[in-house]
């Protein structure tokens, strides 16, 4: 039995069920047939979306691990790695949610967002998998970024890796607000036109709804 875990990501339980999981207890078991019916993949997990995995060999019904090898490269057990690897990147997609923002007013902001304008964040750099941004459907244009800097980036006295949303602004609006302490100007932005605030509660979740209330209207052309 080996254990994976999906860094960042959590699970949705109620997916599981609908991928072809099935509950036992506590737990949720998935099988498949893999590699012409060779093998047998054996995945059970729960609540905290941690994989436990198993790869039976049906002929003898023992369990196979050369798949675990990095040091196996021949053909055989690189297309068993290949089949594993294929299926576990398919319960990724279909059971679990990008967890990288995890500070309690990032998640109250992504279920705002979601709740209000049903948009989800969108993760476009492979680079930095810990940026994303959201925008209109109806215009294409972002309204907002969630991102992962060091708070020296943003010229303030620590290395500190923080979370903080982008927001838009008029110039004359974004030159009243952005003070160096709570307001920021743009990071990685315009910042005729953005401004920045880390996700820390210095500023109250209802006043950064509000704002980005604002900065979608502003996103329209």
């Amino acid at each position: 039995m080996v254990i994976e875990e999906f860094t960042d990501y959590k699970v949705d339980v109620a997916k599981l069920t609908d991928f072809g999981f099935i509950k036992q207890g506590e737990n949720y078991e998935y099988q498949r047939s893999i590699v012409a019916g060779q093998f047998q993949l054996i995945i059970t997990t729960d609540a905290t979306g941690i994989l436990n995995t198993k790869v039976l060999d049906v002929e003898n019904n023992t369990e196979y691990t050369l798949h675990l090898q990095t040091t196996e490269v021949g053909k055989f057990v690189s297309k068993v790695r290949q089949k594993y690897q294929e299926v576990l990147n398919e319960i990724k997609l279909q059971c679990y949610e990008n967890n990288v923002f995890k500070t309690p007013q990032a998640q109250t902001i992504i279920k705002f967002v979601k709740d209000t304008y049903d948009d989800q964040l969108e993760f476009l750099w492979k680079k930095f998998p810990k940026n994303a941004i959201w925008r209109r459907d109806d215009t294409n244009k972002w309204y907002a970024a969630l991102l992962t800097v060091a708070k020296s980036k943003l010229g303030l006295a620590s290395d500190e890796l923080v979370t903080v949303i982008d927001l838009r602004a008029t110039p004359e609006a974004a030159e009243a607000l952005v003070d160096n302490q709570k307001y920021l100007p743009g990071y990685h932005m315009n910042k005729k036109n953005w401004y920045t605030i880390i996700l820390d509660d210095t500023i109250s979740d209802d006043e950064i709804m509000q704002r980005i209330q604002a900065s979608y209207q502003l996103a329209t052309k």
